[in-house]
């Protein structure tokens, strides 16, 4: 070992360990046991068992160790978001997909194609783009990763601004937000204007955040890590004290998360989550007092002093072989036209033929291509699932890949039709639009949202 260092050699890094132990000891003290001290003995910790501490010392231990569990934050409501309460719904387990009949792929196919009849399945192209990604677009030194990020998040921000959505005195709020691009080009967007808040929500540590280049400048940003499922806006400190608008916003927000943030704006946002028990309004009416976006002068509070408004919603859909049938939105939309937990199981695991096909399962991406970060790569995103979801034996004799293809689009299609009743019957008017090529990414269906104008109040004189 190096002079001062630990001599416990590392067989995994072929190497000694480069700890400095305590004076007149030969080992750290992660691999004190190595040598005996007074019989003192290292046992591993009960909170995170990859490391070992000194039995004697286990208590004092358990209050500083960076693996305790950290206090809740105000906003933390537990399950808030969850959506279904009723286990009786929630199917038992399945057998996979690639486990089915002939028979029983083929009368799933069917109830699939009845379900969608009638419905608005082909989309409108709304490929936007924006000023203030201008001069990165055409920057030389991006790869082609990072031009793909780009062209995503100028569309994002034009289809934004199309809906009147980058206003002064609101909180735009990323769910997903890795490492806070999108808010960045928001706020990049804004720069001449004041009174803006962002909060950037994801559950994760994230290394090489870009949020912290923006201290010195009048638009605030705020991290809260948390999980979406327990996220409650009205308790966020900024929100309660402000009473901003909200702007949803998100980019390739996976499976679930999607459901999770949607229920988060328009169902927990809107109605007061102060512990109390309180009897729930109609959904008609709750929608109609809260869920509206008032260009009021002052500009940073809403005409009513009891809600906070959502003034607009926009998320650029991902992945939605992840959905979940307790957190999805749709559910009354899927029962109304005669499907029900298991159908919707399967067609989640089936939306995952529209974006990997009987294609190899291999990423073409670069390493050293700037990534938006490691859950916000679309290309990622398809080439995760394994051989029995994207493809098997018993699929290559009644299927092509373009037959394939079709249904898992058809099965992304039904699954945010749900979502789009959801809002509609929330008090909103939503859409889905492609909103990039599909050679950019595989995932390029945005949905968009706002207030019905007719739940706009007239502005007070």
């Amino acid at each position: 070992p190096e002079p001062g260092r630990c001599a416990h050699f590392v067989l995994r890094k072929r190497r000694f360990c480069r700890m400095v132990p305590a004076a007149g000891r030969r080992f750290c003290g992660e691999h004190g046991h190595e040598e005996e001290q007074n019989d003192r003995k290292r046992i591993p910790c009960p909170l995170d068992p990859k490391h070992t501490v000194y039995e004697d010392q286990l208590q004092k231990h358990l209050k500083k160790c960076n693996s305790r569990e950290k206090p809740k934050p105000v906003y933390f409501v537990q399950d808030i978001n969850a959506g279904l309460k009723d286990v009786a719904e929630i199917p038992e387990k399945l057998v996979p997909l690639f486990s089915l009949s002939v028979e029983e792929l083929e009368n799933l196919i069917i109830k699939l194609k009845k379900a969608s009849n009638g419905l608005e399945l082909h989309l409108k192209e709304q490929i936007l783009s924006h000023q203030a990604l201008q001069e990165a677009l055409n920057d030389p030194k991006n790869g082609e990763s990072a031009f793909k990020h780009l062209k995503q998040q100028a569309s994002i921000l034009g289809n934004m601004e199309k809906l009147h959505l980058l206003s002064p005195g609101r909180c735009f709020v990323e769910f997903g937000a890795g490492r806070g691009k999108l808010s960045h080009w928001v706020d990049v967007a804004l720069e001449n204007v004041e009174s803006v808040q962002f909060l950037l929500v994801e559950r994760a540590t994230t290394r090489f955040k870009v949020d912290g280049k923006h201290k010195r400048r009048d638009s605030v940003f705020e991290r809260l890590q948390v999980d979406i499922q327990h996220l409650c806006l009205n308790k966020v400190p900024v929100l309660e004290k402000k009473k901003l608008p909200v702007v949803g916003i998100g980019k390739h927000l996976c499976g679930a998360a999607t459901d999770l943030a949607l229920r988060c704006l328009v169902e927990s946002y809107t109605t007061c989550c102060d512990g109390k028990d309180e009897e729930p309004a109609p959904k008609r009416c709750r929608a109609a007092q809260a869920e509206v976006a008032p260009h009021n002068s002052a500009g940073n509070e809403s005409t009513t002093e009891d809600h906070k408004p959502v003034a607009g919603i926009v998320i650029a859909l991902c992945c939605h072989h992840k959905c979940d049938w307790t957190h999805y939105v749709g559910r009354e939309f899927f029962k109304s036209v005669g499907l029900g937990p298991a159908e919707f199981h399967y067609f989640q695991r089936m939306s995952s033929w529209a974006t990997c096909g009987m294609r190899e399962t291999t990423s073409k991406a670069s390493p050293s291509e700037d990534s938006e970060d490691q859950t916000n790569d679309p290309e990622e995103h398809g080439q995760t699932l394994s051989r029995t979801e994207s493809g098997s034996d018993t699929l290559q004799g009644i299927l092509s890949v373009e037959e394939r293809k079709e249904i898992g689009c058809l099965c992304k299609r039904l699954i945010d039709h749900g979502r789009i009743e959801y809002l509609q019957q929330q008090g909103y008017k939503a859409a889905l639009q492609y909103y990039t090529e599909s050679a950019v990414s595989l995932e390029n269906v945005l949905l968009t949202a706002v207030p019905r104008p007719s739940l706009i109040p007239e502005p007070t004189i």
